[in-house]
């Protein structure tokens, strides 16, 4: 986002937004057909994008079980949430302790209009209209306020969302990491992973692709190394960073990539 740009409130359904892309791919119904035929190209050149999805979206239930079980986590700050679908983060975290408290942050108007409803019940969890680079207007919201206690450790989750934005010096995902962690206590962890690929022409072509589909709201396709630079100055738990569906699998039976032309690729890092 340039600085004083607004975000917009309404919905254009004639253009594909990740967001609505990856719903399409986890097999929602709160995308369009121009979310679908983009879906459509995109296969023809990375045919392996929905089992990705999928394996993507159980990283995350895993990581979030994991760290609320395991780590006594209770609060989480989901950045790039996407639209709700089954075993959201809030329903994950809360089975383990109900009074987990989660904050959704999504710019994507639809992801507002449909999480809010869906969390209308629920007094511990709210969900920001916010672009994932807007630290400062996430962290001062009223909700995150109320939510989050900064003095206690936090998960923050950029899960799947970095290559939705492009390099920059202060506006790009290292400095993005930097000023979240900074804000961060002691014992926080920070969640990330992003669509890599060692195959440049994948790379530029998804890069390229999904830059003119979606006018603009994308980043660029990484490499691992690019990721590895994310984890610097944390301690990265086991299994370290890897492709998403073998970090801590609870079973052999996940969707299976055919093709490795480009993959999900992170992992848990801890706040010294």
């Amino acid at each position: 986002m340039q600085p004083g740009e607004q975000l917009t409130t309404s919905i254009d359904a004639t253009v594909p937004t990740a967001a609505r892309m990856y719903d399409h791919y986890l097999g929602g119904k709160d995308n369009y057909a121009a979310d679908r035929a983009a879906c459509e190209e995109l296969d023809k050149v990375v045919p392996s994008t929905r089992a990705l999805a999928l394996n993507n979206r159980r990283f995350l239930q895993r990581v979030v079980r994991t760290l609320a079980d395991g780590y006594g986590i209770r609060q989480f700050l989901d950045h790039g949430s996407g639209l709700p679908t089954q075993n959201n983060v809030h329903q994950v975290a809360q089975t383990v302790d109900e009074t987990s408290r989660v904050v959704y942050v999504d710019s994507d108007p639809m992801v507002l209009v449909h999480g809010r409803a869906l969390l209308d019940q629920n007094e511990r969890t709210a969900v920001i209209h916010a672009d994932l680079r807007q630290t400062e207007e996430i962290f001062s919201h009223p909700d995150t306020r109320r939510l989050i206690d900064l003095s206690q450790p936090v998960a923050v989750l950029f899960n799947s969302v970095f290559h939705c934005i492009p390099d920059s010096e202060t506006d790009g995902p290292l400095p993005v990491i930097r000023r979240v962690a900074e804000r961060l206590a002691p014992g926080s962890f920070m969640v990330m992973c992003q669509l890599v690929s060692e195959d440049a022409e994948v790379r530029d072509f998804v890069t390229g692709f999904m830059d003119t589909a979606t006018q603009g709201h994308w980043g660029r396709v990484r490499q691992e190394k690019d990721v590895e630079e994310f984890f610097d100055g944390m301690d990265i738990l086991e299994p370290g960073l890897v492709e998403v569906s073998t970090w801590r699998p609870d079973t052999d039976v996940v969707p299976r990539q055919l093709t490795q032309e480009w993959i999900e690729f992170g992992g848990v890092g801890r706040i010294r």
